[in-house]
């Protein structure tokens, strides 16, 4: 049931046209993954090669990604990956709120609905910005936020690498903080599980 509903889900997204974005857009992004996943990583929206593709962190930033998850022993099959938009902003500018908001409303929060991640780790300013309502990333940076009877871990988004080769290092330390984090949390959840 519920992976027939995700996949309705993914049909909506690829044709979707109730914002702007769609109009610029070459594929819509609806994410990957794991429908079972306990790790959902959410980022900001698709970039070019995203748009081409149609799957989330295929591009540079993507590299990036995959380098830090393969870094603390978790495999891109086992989480779902999207995005706070699934249509790539025009000139890969910010999404604007009202994209933002109507693309959640419709999308990212049916999707974690279903999904029902334990875990959701937070790529960047424009990702807690929507889901946790706070400005930047460098406030929630490290710390673990519970909300909604599930879990947050915030971090720069890859691309900061990109830009700021010097950054590899904070991100590679905030990824080995929250696999210890991640491993503690799963531990708890499945010790908890042996008492029902």
């Amino acid at each position: 049931m519920k992976h027939e509903e995700l996949k309705l889900l993914e049909q909506k997204i690829k044709a979707c046209e109730l914002c702007r974005l769609h109009l610029s857009r070459k594929n819509a992004v609806p994410g990957e993954g794991s429908y079972g996943a306990q790790l959902m990583i959410i980022g900001e929206a698709p970039g070019e090669e995203e748009d081409k593709q149609g799957r989330p962190f295929v591009g540079r930033a993507g590299k990036v990604l995959d380098k830090m998850l393969e870094r603390i022993g978790i495999k891109r099959e086992e989480v779902f990956i999207t995005n706070i938009v699934k249509c790539r902003p025009p000139e890969n500018r910010e999404p604007q709120d009202d994209e933002a908001k109507i693309c959640m409303s419709n999308y990212l929060e049916k999707q974690i609905s279903l999904i029902s991640p334990m875990v959701i780790l937070l790529l960047g300013n424009v990702a807690v910005r929507h889901i946790l309502g706070v400005k930047s990333v460098s406030l929630v940076r490290g710390k673990l936020i519970e909300k909604d009877r599930r879990y947050y871990f915030a971090t720069y988004h890859p691309a900061i690498v990109l830009y700021n080769p010097s950054k590899e290092e904070i991100l590679a330390s905030d990824f080995d903080l929250f696999a210890n984090i991640y491993k503690k949390i799963k531990e708890k959840r499945f010790g908890l599980e042996q008492f029902f």
